[in-house]
């Protein structure tokens, strides 16, 4: 099926409001294996912009839709349920060019690793991620549904990047080619990591925490549809700053902010 037909079928589809099982499943699984191979994504780069394939969103959620619940046991002692339309990656995929290291890890169904990604364990990959080649996803790392990571990332222990599969056309966060993510770092809500950035350790970025920056004296904010984005080649540290009102000024209160430090060279 080309991509046109595959968008066509999906938005037909996912317009019903109890879609037919029989024809949906041969639908969700021609998306997951094009979300696999890389053929679509969730989100892409067009023009220094990027854009959200809506139609690809609305396939995994009629994935959920005309899915159901089964038992997946693992002998000899554990037992999962999800959906039959999301299994996770099973042995045909293991002859990628890509190491998931025994221990825990998951990688969902519908989810793109590109060539030389290495996953250690335990880590989760969920369903219409993208991790571009090159890629590092360290242990306790999770990578949200829809989360889009460029080439030569490194994600480290247990960075935490959301994913954004509702509203349909909201922005899945974005972390773009050559960025370096600390450990314990959390990027949410549909926030841009701009090319070759820093997030030191213990980062948080959200839609509703202000990215200061020192060097060029301004502050970044999420803004309307627009996602909170973090300059290229930006060091972003923790910080925090004073909170607001009397009562917190009384008592020396402050509330965290990210700070850009400096740029990379």
């Amino acid at each position: 099926m080309n991509i046109d037909d595959l968008r066509e079928a999906v938005e037909t589809l996912a317009a019903r409001r109890e879609p037919p099982r029989d024809q949906a499943l041969p639908v969700i699984d021609a998306l997951l294996a094009a979300l696999e191979s890389g053929r679509v994504r969730a989100a892409a780069p067009r023009d220094g912009r990027w854009e959200v394939n809506s139609w690809v969103k609305q396939g995994i959620l009629l994935a959920f839709r005309a899915g159901q619940n089964v038992s997946r046991p693992v002998p000899p002692v554990f037992c999962f349920r999800d959906r039959d339309t999301l299994p996770t990656w099973g042995p045909s995929k293991c002859g990628r060019d890509v190491r998931i290291v025994p221990g825990g890890t998951t990688v969902r169904r519908g989810a793109f690793l590109g060539q030389g990604v290495v996953v250690m364990p335990p880590a989760y990959v969920n369903v219409g991620a993208y991790v571009g080649e090159g890629s590092m996803v360290d242990s306790h790392a999770l990578v949200g549904s829809c989360a889009q990571i460029g080439r030569g990332v490194h994600l480290s222990a247990a960075a935490q990047v959301g994913g954004v599969l509702e509203p349909i056309g909201a922005l899945p966060v974005i972390v773009e080619d050559d960025v370096f993510v600390g450990g314990g770092v959390g990027i949410y809500e549909g926030t841009r990591v701009g090319a070759g950035a820093v997030l030191a350790p213990g980062v948080t970025l959200t839609r509703a925490v202000p990215l200061y920056d020192v060097v060029r004296e301004t502050v970044y904010r999420a803004e309307g549809e627009s996602p909170l984005a973090v300059p290229e080649r930006a060091v972003v540290v923790p910080g925090s700053r004073p909170a607001a009102g009397s009562f917190a000024e009384a008592r020396g209160l402050h509330v965290q902010a990210p700070v850009i430090v400096k740029y990379r060279d």
